[in-house]
């Protein structure tokens, strides 16, 4: 993983919450802190949040080029300090509300890029794409920007017909469990503690 850049989108209404997702709390860290834990191997680790909202030691602070535009605003912010960096390039890019992701997760999508590909995304039980917490290449930046400027707001257009790959959604449970789980609500975060309380429970 070290080839690709990390990139997590923070800062959002998180109107469903109630309060700002990235601080809220799980297992003692918060949850910005727990995906960000999920991309330590990338070498080149880019945050896209207002500026001086958030401090994450290892993170370059990146400013959101379209505020309020939703990820796929903040896409487009990662994929060009992405390319600015590094020049043609993969982008792992998540947000703040999925605190199972972990470096397996991730791996795993990058093993299943090929040559063609400019996307790839994970697979849900349901055989549905997650454009959240999947790979970029820095190619597809002329036309994220496009879409933007024709009113697109869906991060999923994001994902090009043809040149998207998929990865199953056994694949993933095999070595990264529950990682698309995500947090929109407090009820789903109590629920995620409760989860993590069973566990322990039953491992002693």
């Amino acid at each position: 993983m070290q080839e690709v850049v990390a990139a997590i989108t923070a800062g959002g209404h998180s109107r469903r919450f109630g309060s700002d997702k990235a601080a809220a709390r799980l297992e003692g860290r918060t949850l910005l802190e727990h995906v960000a834990a999920s991309l330590k191997p990338c070498s080149l680790r880019l945050l896209i949040a207002p500026p001086g909202r958030y401090v994450l030691s290892g993170w370059v602070n990146v400013p959101d080029t379209r505020p309020g535009e939703g990820p796929l605003g903040a896409l487009e912010a990662a994929l060009a300090a992405a390319q600015w960096r590094r020049g043609a390039c993969w982008v792992a890019f998540a947000g703040v509300d999925m605190p199972r992701l972990s470096p397996a997760y991730w791996v795993t999508l990058a093993r299943a890029r090929t040559p063609d590909a400019q996307a790839v995304l994970a697979l849900d039980a349901a055989g549905r794409p997650h454009p959240l917490a999947a790979l970029y290449h820095t190619a597809l930046l002329k036309e994220v920007t496009a879409l933007l400027d024709a009113g697109e707001r869906r991060l999923r257009a994001a994902a090009p017909l043809g040149r998207t790959v998929t990865v199953p959604a056994h694949l993933l449970e095999e070595v990264s469990p529950k990682a698309l789980q995500n947090v929109n609500t407090p009820a789903d975060l109590a629920a995620l503690t409760e989860q993590a309380s069973r566990q322990r429970s039953s491992e002693r």
